[in-house]
């Protein structure tokens, strides 16, 4: 069994007794830190084929935090995490890149939890991925992971809802139900809420849901494609907050106009971001 498994295996077997939404709780203080390494080949190449990337060189810019997914779970799973790691809702994120990356670049990598903040939902955690290369930053993402709970007076208020922009259709995309399951064997995100319907609705899902890590960086593939002109300006950061869950099965329309993207079925939007381009 490895580091990620045993991760896992303990997220779940101290899920259970974390009381989530008290008072006065805080964050660990520590870092949790990987020494230099290249980026794996084969999961590389195994993740850019189910997420749409013509070519594993340069790294996607979504890949950094897949490397960091190990030492997160690392940190999201200590018994002196006040969240629960089982079920978590991946709400946003955030990703700047410095500078392209490729395979051969010895990534080391630092992970930290950076904030709890109230949600009308449940307890929000800010967690910051790092990645350096020769001792410079040249990679960083900040996510916001939601643990679903009741919510007291401390709850922020729900903000009125903001109209999302009616962007042109791109691309139509169908999603199998195995989807989940095959991103999670080339990421390692096994959170039970993606896998099957079964173990989605012990977390209050009609059924299992795709990654929202997924989406993100198949819309960043997608945008990668240009549009004939020439070869695209590379992304060097983008922004998405994730709206609503995709259930799987489904098919689900990519837009885009600009620098702003959406993912949306029907009239329901289920991703909404903005991509910046560079050199």
């Amino acid at each position: 069994m490895n580091g990620l498994s045993l991760s896992l295996v303990r997220g779940a077997a101290t899920s259970p007794f974390k009381r989530v939404g008290r008072p006065g709780a805080v964050l660990p203080a520590g870092r949790v830190v990987l020494p230099p390494a290249p980026v794996p080949p084969g999961p590389l190449a195994a993740y850019s084929r189910i997420c749409g990337f013509a070519e594993p060189d340069p790294v996607p810019l979504t890949y950094p935090h897949v490397l960091g997914f190990p030492p997160a779970m690392r940190l999201m799973t200590r018994r002196d995490f006040p969240l629960p790691v089982l079920g978590l809702v991946h709400t946003w994120i955030e990703i700047t890149g410095h500078r392209t990356l490729h395979p051969a670049d010895e990534l080391g990598l630092t992970v930290y939890a950076d904030g709890l903040t109230p949600h009308r939902r449940g307890t929000e955690v800010t967690i910051v991925t790092e990645a350096r290369l020769g001792g410079e930053l040249v990679w960083e993402s900040r996510s916001g992971y939601l643990s679903r709970h009741a919510t007291g007076a401390t709850a922020a208020p729900a903000p009125p809802p903001a109209a999302s922009p009616d962007l042109p259709a791109v691309a139509q995309w169908r999603l199998p139900s195995g989807l989940g399951r095959r991103y999670a064997a080339a990421s390692g995100d096994r959170n039970p809420i993606h896998l099957h319907p079964l173990t989605a609705r012990l977390f209050g899902f009609p059924r299992h849901i795709a990654h929202g890590m997924w989406t993100v960086a198949r819309c960043l593939a997608e945008a990668g494609t240009g549009d004939g002109a020439g070869e695209p300006r590379r992304i060097r950061s983008v922004r998405a907050d994730f709206k609503a869950p995709v259930l799987l099965p489904a098919t689900v329309t990519y837009a885009a106009a600009g620098a702003a993207f959406q993912v949306r079925s029907g009239s329901r939007v289920h991703l909404t971001g903005s991509a910046a381009r560079g050199d």
